[in-house]
């Protein structure tokens, strides 16, 4: 066995050897692992099969065995068996190879083999590699946080850090191969669910009739993007979600989850008073002056010590990155059954890496939530848990005569679109409308006036994309003075 030392010399390059400065032991090469390996496959080609599809020659840490590693594999997807003889020739003109001493050298790692345990050598070999890159990480973090103290905060190099360490992590311990049969049980096993579920739905609730029936509940692994214009009930609805399904959680319902909700706009306060609001009648506004009575009081003291054990949390940390999101998530996974995840909204979120000085241009903006997109569907797949992320529109909405939102109004990024699995839409028609009132006492205010008694509690939900479902239009019902949404009358 023998130790490595690495030394950082620039960006993240790293040379065999002694420096003056950052000098620290790797962690050893089991050099005995990889001879025994080798030849291990020399003796039997066959032995390739059994090697893990995520293994390859990067993993090997002694230079000669890696070009031996390729030459065996080259051989045998070339129908050429690759033994001593054959090898030779193939790395003939490999000066390492012809110091080592050439084909007695591949005799010795023939010798070597104690046993056929291909996959268990592997294994040794992956996990060293693993180990090493993780060592150079560290490096790498401990040089930068001595050195880079000029307009680089150490929060980013906390981000940078952690994005290694998942980049490391998912492309060497990725997903495995899952026989159809396995996956066919998955989906029967999940269809049971939503047969013995109260609202027949294989996902989180959304606590809303249709919604969950279109849907089926807010599925494991999706990304759902949930847009619409200012002042359209975006924040309104998101958070009466998310209280719904912790609700049902907290009643033992199967479809309740605990939810996460990543407030980037408004405090927890804020949407404390929204809850309660919603739940107390009382307008967040009179809430917030104070404008109650006693008996307020008493529904506020109540409602208070029924929800007191909700697992509804808030996160209010600004700029969040989805690195941070996903670290968040991974830690309260641990204290609570985290069904759900929502953001609020996606345009305040930072790319990794990304400064505000590099976010400056349309074209930098775009590719920041391009990136910010891919990456919070893969945690909704790594964790397996839903995601609804909140968008903002283009204002080319409000250029139409026909105000309801469209796919191409998405903000910033097409990418958005392509990466969701479900893509919705709150449209209010009454928002429009109330801003268009005739001149009083004229035959088309009474006209207005009747218009608008009749959209005034309504509004849409717009199911643009459903990538596992049909694509419709869910009416809900919305009460503009509690910024609360519910289910029309008939659809409790």
């Amino acid at each position: 066995m023998t130790v490595v030392r690495y030394s950082k010399i620039s960006g993240n390059n790293y040379i065999d050897g002694n420096m003056e400065f950052n000098e620290i032991p790797a962690i050893c090469s089991n050099y005995d692992a990889e001879r025994a390996f080798l030849g291990a496959l020399i003796l039997d080609n066959a032995l390739l099969d059994s090697i893990p599809d995520s293994f390859s020659s990067v993993h090997i840490s002694a230079p000669l065995h890696r070009d031996i590693f390729n030459a065996i594999t080259s051989l045998a997807n070339k129908g050429i068996v690759a033994d001593p003889i054959t090898l030779s020739t193939e790395l003939g003109a490999n000066t390492q190879f012809t110091e080592a001493g050439g084909q007695s050298f591949l005799l010795s790692l023939v010798e070597a083999v104690i046993g056929m345990n291909i996959a268990d050598y592997a294994s040794v070999i992956t996990d060293l590699y693993l180990r090493r890159e993780l060592n150079k990480i560290c490096v790498d973090a401990g040089y930068n946080a001595t050195h880079q103290l000029d307009d680089t905060l150490a929060i980013d190099l906390i981000d940078q850090t952690e994005q290694k360490l998942y980049n490391l992590s998912s492309q060497h311990i990725g997903g495995q191969m899952v026989q159809f049969g396995d996956a066919l049980a998955d989906v029967i096993r999940t269809s049971k669910e939503a047969l013995t579920s109260e609202g027949h739905i294989s996902g989180v609730t959304s606590g809303f009739t249709l919604m969950d029936r279109c849907l089926g509940g807010f599925n494991r692994s999706d990304l759902l993007i949930l847009a619409g214009r200012p002042s359209m009930g975006k924040t309104a609805l998101a958070i009466n979600i998310a209280f719904n399904a912790a609700k049902a959680r907290l009643h033992g319902k199967k479809e309740g989850a605990g939810v996460i909700f990543f407030s980037l706009e408004m405090s927890a306060e804020q949407l404390a008073t929204r809850l309660l609001s919603c739940a107390t009648c009382v307008s967040a506004w009179d809430i917030k002056r104070g404008n109650i009575n006693r008996n307020n009081i008493e529904i506020f003291s109540k409602f208070y010590r029924d929800m007191e054990k909700l697992e509804l949390y808030i996160e209010e940390t600004p700029n969040i990155t989805s690195q941070q999101i996903k670290h968040k998530i991974r830690k309260m996974q641990v204290k609570s059954n985290i069904g759900l995840i929502i953001i609020d909204y996606l345009q305040l979120m930072s790319a990794e890496y990304t400064s505000k000085r590099e976010a400056t241009s349309i074209l930098n903006r775009v590719q920041e939530v391009s990136s910010i997109t891919r990456q919070l569907k893969g945690i909704a797949k790594d964790l397996n848990i839903p995601i609804i992320a909140l968008s903002q529109l283009s204002r080319a909405v409000e250029q139409r005569d026909d105000k309801r939102p469209q796919l191409a109004d998405l903000r910033d990024s097409g990418s958005i679109e392509q990466d969701a699995d479900v893509v919705m839409f709150v449209y209010r028609e009454a928002y429009y409308k109330s801003r268009q009132e005739p001149k009083v006492n004229t035959p088309d205010h009474d006209k207005w006036e009747q218009e608008m008694s009749q959209i005034y509690n309504k509004a849409e939900l717009i199911i643009a994309k459903h990538r596992n479902g049909p694509i419709s239009t869910i009416p809900l019902f919305f009460d503009p003075t509690l910024t609360k949404f519910g289910n029309l009358k008939g659809e409790q």
